[in-house]
């Protein structure tokens, strides 16, 4: 492709600060970005650096992750967009790609840089629990299990295996549902823990809808698990829902 194409097919701003839509144009054919924005991207990213996240309000967060998939346009519109149709940075973070690609604007490189941050955060958080006793890192367990589920909008069945110890040594999805319903096999889940050689177990697994309140189904499949799994000599410690706010503990609840 010769210098001259590449400039043609540009991506050109979304919008210029003063209607003034020719002088965005020539910028993009000469291959850079116009002065105000790149003045706005070096203001946001020195804000950013000197006070962190928290110095950023979600939709300019949203837009430091685009400048990189989207060079040359002004993003603000495309960053405001997506925080309308998902409601918050995390749910923008943690949308299904089809849902992503729906929302004009969306290509290929915006969900990938979007699924690298989701994928970083789930990978930090699970760090902080992997292969150490879970008991005495309650908190970080349940950090772990929001990041990784809270804002999904299908139910997700997850099963934390523990040693002697208690210390998490396998972490697995055991089923993958609907917006209100995922198939869970008490059998699967005890013949697992014995594949793993683990002493105990924790279920979790989340509400799209947000509410964390177990289900009469919830319950009684737990109840089937904790017997399966009492007969084989392991242990259920408790089964997280995970809400989009809040999770509840079966055996905080008095359930276990």
């Amino acid at each position: 492709m010769t210098r001259s194409r590449a400039f043609a097919e540009a991506p050109l701003p979304l919008f210029a600060p003063s209607g003034d839509e020719d002088e965005a144009v020539g910028y993009a054919l000469q291959g850079r970005l116009p002065s105000y924005i790149a003045d706005h991207r070096k203001r946001l990213r020195a804000r950013f650096m000197e006070g962190g996240a928290t110095a950023l309000p979600d939709y300019e967060l949203l837009e430091l992750l685009l400048f990189r998939a989207i060079p040359r346009q002004d993003v603000k519109p495309l960053a405001r967009l997506l925080l309308e149709s998902f409601g918050d940075f995390n749910r923008v973070i943690a949308a299904p790609v089809p849902r992503l690609l729906a929302v004009k604007g969306v290509g290929e490189a915006v969900v990938q840089e979007l699924k690298i941050v989701e994928a970083a955060a789930q990978r930090m958080a699970r760090a902080k629990v992997m292969h150490r006793p879970v008991l005495s890192s309650w908190d970080a367990l349940l950090d772990y299990c929001h990041t990784t589920m809270a804002h999904r909008e299908t139910e997700q069945f997850r099963i934390l295996f523990l040693d002697r110890k208690n210390v998490l040594i396998a972490d697995e999805e055991q089923a993958r549902g609907t917006v209100d319903h995922v198939p869970v096999y008490p059998r699967e889940v005890v013949k697992r823990a014995l594949e793993l050689n683990a002493s105990a177990l924790i279920l979790v697994h989340n509400h799209p809808s947000g509410d964390p309140t177990p289900s009469d189904a919830d319950i009684q499949m737990t109840m089937q698990i904790r017997d399966a799994a009492e007969v084989l000599g392991l242990v259920l410690h408790d089964h997280l829902i995970v809400g989009r706010e809040r999770e509840i503990s079966f055996r905080s609840q008095g359930y276990l």
